[in-house]
């Protein structure tokens, strides 16, 4: 797929995001400053002030002499960062793909996003309008690199595109700052003459080299699309993902629903294709007023079955919180899992964990009751009961060895609890014990099973392990810490119980 960008302008960032906070200011001339050797700077001069004649790196002093009443903020550290960043948070519900272009524009990867708004034109106008709309004076361009972007958006015309390969006709009459060179290649060039792109592109490149060094050559093949620029976006685009913008706001579970089922069609469509199963997914509703709302889903078992994870998603819904209204909606299918080819067919069953009927009923309990309801335990390689096992979320994972023979509780506490007991000589299981204040009068028991600890891990004493059964039929499987101490009581515990 050819790629495509839209680099985004903010041509007063910072002054207009100060207007956009205090409307009062709206239109009218203000300033930012800096310390510069203890002298107030100006930094960043409003859309009125410019008018005005005030420029940055202009004196406050001098500032105030051409506006009269003209009021000044301090700039504080990283602060159009701050503001690039959530322009960016915002801009995600048109692309997964965006990064900053500091200290004020954005860099957008839009490659397969256009098509979902009508087309380049409607998408680009619509990312602008939005943008205009929260009060940003900005232009924007798209174009295949994000270097030809860059240039048109600050030096070509209002929501420019260009087509896949045009980027040397667009550039021609632009002038060398338009190639994002330093200040003092492009003093360099004005010098020489050479005012517009079309006067130097052509010239033999071993020449330029020698005369303005290699930043030049490099940033002609970037912008023509000859050399990748690579981009840190500020989220990490998942490689499963499909976004579906509205027509008109979506306000009810309903329209959620609806635009849900779509969603999940193409994704698992494209699963299926591709041999893979969806594990954790996340729908993200980009409201109107700004405002990201999502629900997230697990899957026991890697599924591309849409009416199944729609029934998953279907009881979360509810929680999803519209406000006044979501515009896009992006589902994003952040980890997925190879699918064995029998799995591809209608559905049946296959026995066992394998069996899908079985994986899909199993997140239905999750989803309803928490993800955290239903384990599965494998065995380890460990004597020790702590490390004995392993928590796996996967149904294909197999054990490394089997269970052990010789029984054990189904329900092991993460810490033995203490317990008071009377037994009559060393050695023997107790007669009874005392836990949370009750008394268990034990008629049956088992042991010793004395289990000792990996020495060359651990230090401690070895345990004694009883499994005994109280005069009401619960049986607990306890244990004594160390040897018999008739100077020193011994510690007793339970650490499990039985069915």
């Amino acid at each position: 797929m050819e790629q495509r960008y839209v680099s985004i302008w903010f041509r007063h960032l910072l002054t207009d995001w100060m207007a956009i906070r205090t409307p009062a200011l709206a239109g009218t001339a203000f300033v930012f400053t800096t310390k510069d050797r203890g002298r107030n700077m100006v930094s960043h001069a409003s859309a009125a002030a410019q008018s005005a004649g005030i420029a940055p790196g202009m004196l406050l002093t001098d500032a105030r002499a051409r506006v009269n009443g003209l009021q000044d903020f301090e700039l504080t550290e990283n602060q159009e960062t701050h503001i690039l960043q959530k322009i960016a948070n915002w801009c995600l519900r048109f692309t997964p793909a965006v990064a900053l272009d500091a200290p004020d524009g954005l860099l957008l990867n839009v490659t397969g996003c256009a098509h979902l708004w009508g087309g380049e034109a409607a998408y680009l106008s619509d990312l602008m309008e939005k943008l205009t709309s929260f009060g940003y004076i900005l232009n924007a361009g798209m174009a295949p690199s994000p270097g030809s972007a860059w240039a048109i958006a600050r030096f070509g015309s209002a929501r420019q595109i260009v087509p896949n390969g045009d980027q040397l006709k667009a550039l021609l009459s632009l002038p060398p700052a338009a190639l994002r060179l330093e200040q003092h290649t492009v003093n360099r060039l004005y010098q020489l003459g050479l005012e517009r792109i079309e006067d130097f592109i052509k010239m033999p490149r071993p020449m330029l080299r020698r005369r303005f060094g290699p930043l030049l050559l490099t940033r002609i093949d970037q912008a023509l699309g000859y050399e990748a620029e690579p981009l840190t976006y500020i989220q990490p685009p998942v490689p499963y993902n499909e976004r579906l913008p509205c027509l008109e706001p979506i306000m009810t579970a309903t329209g959620v629903t609806i635009a849900l089922e779509r969603l999940l069609e193409h994704l698992c469509a494209r699963l299926q294709a591709e041999g893979q199963g969806l594990r954790k997914a996340t729908l993200l509703a980009y409201r109107i007023d700004g405002k990201t709302v999502s629900v997230q889903i697990t899957s026991n078992h890697a599924s591309s079955h849409a009416a199944h994870l729609l029934h998953l998603f279907s009881i979360r819904i509810p929680q999803l919180e519209p406000g006044p209204g979501i515009e896009t909606f992006v589902l994003q299918a952040e980890r997925v899992q190879s699918v064995a080819s029998t799995q591809e067919g209608i559905w049946r069953s296959n026995g066992g964990l394998q069996d899908v009927a079985v994986a899909e009923m199993l997140d239905r309990v999750s989803a309803k009751l928490g993800p955290n309801v239903i384990g599965r335990y494998l065995p380890q390689a460990q004597h020790w009961p702590e490390q004995s096992y392993r928590v796996t979320d996967s149904l294909t994972d197999n054990p490394s060895i089997a269970w052990p023979e010789k029984l054990r509780p189904v329900s092991l506490l993460a810490k033995p609890q203490p317990i008071t007991v009377t037994a009559p000589i060393p050695d023997y299981p107790p007669m009874l014990f005392i836990m949370n204040g009750k008394i268990h009068t034990i008629k049956k028991a088992d042991g010793p099973e004395r289990i000792e600890r990996a020495w060359w891990t651990d230090t401690g004493e070895h345990r004694d392990y009883y499994i005994v059964e109280d005069h009401e039929g619960r049986r607990f499987w306890i244990f004594r810490l160390g040897h018999y101490d008739p100077e020193k009581p011994a510690g007793w515990f339970v650490h499990g119980y039985f069915p």
